[in-house]
C-alpha cells in the first residue's frame, strides 16, 4: 500500500498540512523540521503525487531552458553544459524539475515555449541566449509568463536578467593587450544578432579610442562560436599585409580554433600573435600554449538564474529584488599573452 502524507506526518508528529509545507520549501518551516521531515519521507519510502499537487498549487515545480537553435554549437561549447550544469544544480536543491526546449527556428522555438507554458507542464523558462528582436522574450514578456534572460535585452531593458558586464570584460582584455605594447589589435566576434557581440565589439573599440589607437575594419572579423569560425579567422588575418600583432577573440573555442591554424603554420603564440578570450573553461589550462582568457563564471551564471527565475515564480507579487544580477569577470592571464612588444 502507498504511503501517504498522513502517514508521513504521523510518524514525524506534525500536521499533514507540515509536510505539504516541507514538499513546497515553505520559507516558514524551520530548517530542523524540514530535515526531519524529508528523513521520515525517504525511510518510508514515500514519493509525491506531482499531478495531484500540481493540480491542487496550480505550480509544476518545473521550469524549462531554451536552448540555442543551432545544436553543433551546443554540444561543441563547454560553456552551455557548463550553464545548464548551474541551472540543474539550483533547480534540483529548490525542489524544480528541469525541461529543455528548443527549435530549429524562430517560431517552432515560440511554439515550443508555448505548448510548455499554456500546457502547465513548467512554471517559468530561462533563456540562454539575447538576441536583438527576439520573438521569444516578445511572446514571454507580452504573455506575462515568468522567465529569466541570461544576456541583456536591448527591447526589454527591466525583464529579470542575470549577465556579465560584457562591455567592461571585453575593454579589460583589449587594455591587458595594450599594456604589453600592441597597438594592432585584432577582434573576432560572434554573430551580429547577438546582444553579446555587440557588447565585446564596443568594450574593444572603447579600449582602442581611449588608448589613440586605431580600430581598422579589416581587423574585425565576424563568425559563430565554433572551432571552424576561428581558423578562418586566423587564415585571414595572417594573410594581411598589415596583420594584427594581438587578437581578442569572442569565445575560447574559437580561440582553439585559431591556435590550430597557427600551429599548422609553424607561428608561434605569444612570439608571432598574443591571444587573449573569453569564458576561461577548464580547457584553456589545457591547451598550447595555456590560454588567457576572461573568467564570466559561467556556472554562477546559471546558478542565479535559475535562483531568480524560482524565486519569481514563487514570490510574483514581490517586486523588492534587483531586476538585473550582474555576475563579476576577471581576467586570467597565461601564457598566450604574455609577451610584450619589444620597443623600437
Amino acid at each position: 500500500m502507498a504511503v501517504t502524507i498522513k502517514d508521513v506526518a504521523k510518524r514525524a508528529g506534525v500536521s499533514p498540512s507540515t509536510v505539504s509545507r516541507v514538499l513546497s520549501n515553505h520559507p516558514r518551516i524551520s530548517t530542523e523540521t524540514s530535515r526531519k521531515v524529508k528523513l521520515i519521507m525517504e525511510e518510508m519510502g514515500y514519493h509525491p503525487n506531482i499531478m495531484a499537487k500540481s493540480l491542487v498549487s496550480k505550480t509544476t515545480n518545473s521550469i524549462c531552458i531554451m536552448l540555442p537553435k543551432s545544436a553543433e554549437e551546443l554540444f561543441s561549447n563547454f560553456f552551455f553544459m557548463e550553464l545548464i550544469r548551474g541551472i540543474v544544480t539550483q533547480a534540483s536543491r529548490l525542489g524544480y524539475d528541469v525541461l529543455i526546449s528548443s527549435g530549429s527556428n524562430e517560431k517552432e522555438e515560440v511554439d515550443g515555449v508555448s505548448r510548455l507554458l499554456n500546457g502547465r507542464r513548467v512554471d517559468g523558462v530561462i533563456l540562454l541566449y539575447s538576441r536583438k528582436d527576439d520573438p521569444v522574450i516578445d511572446f514571454l514578456h507580452d504573455n506575462g509568463h515568468n522567465f529569466v534572460l541570461i544576456g541583456r535585452s536591448e527591447q526589454y531593458p527591466d525583464i529579470l536578467s542575470v549577465d556579465n558586464n560584457n562591455v567592461q570584460a571585453s575593454y579589460d582584455a583589449t587594455k591587458h593587450l595594450i599594456s604589453l605594447g600592441h597597438e594592432r589589435i585584432g577582434f573576432v566576434s560572434g554573430p551580429p544578432h547577438l546582444v553579446v557581440s555587440k557588447d565585446r565589439l564596443k568594450g574593444y573599440l572603447d579600449a582602442l579610442h581611449d588608448a589613440g589607437l586605431e580600430s581598422k575594419q579589416e581587423w574585425i572579423v565576424e563568425g559563430e562560436f565554433l572551432q571552424e569560425s576561428g581558423y578562418r579567422a586566423m587564415s585571414f588575418f595572417m594573410n594581411l599585409p598589415d596583420r594584427p600583432t594581438s587578437i581578442v577573440l569572442i569565445d575560447d573555442v574559437v580561440a582553439f580554433g585559431v591556435l590550430r591554424g597557427l600551429n599548422e603554420l609553424n607561428y608561434k603564440v605569444p612570439e608571432d600573435l598574443c591571444l587573449v578570450s573569453f569564458n576561461n573553461i577548464p580547457l584553456t589550462e589545457l591547451s598550447t600554449p595555456p590560454l588567457s582568457s576572461i573568467d564570466i563564471g559561467i556556472y554562477n551564471l546559471g546558478y542565479t538564474a535559475s535562483q531568480v527565475l524560482i524565486q519569481s515564480i514563487q514570490n510574483s507579487n514581490d517586486a523588492s529584488y534587483q531586476k538585473r544580477q550582474i555576475i563579476p569577470h576577471r581576467l586570467i592571464v597565461r601564457d598566450s599573452s604574455m609577451y610584450s612588444v619589444p620597443k623600437h
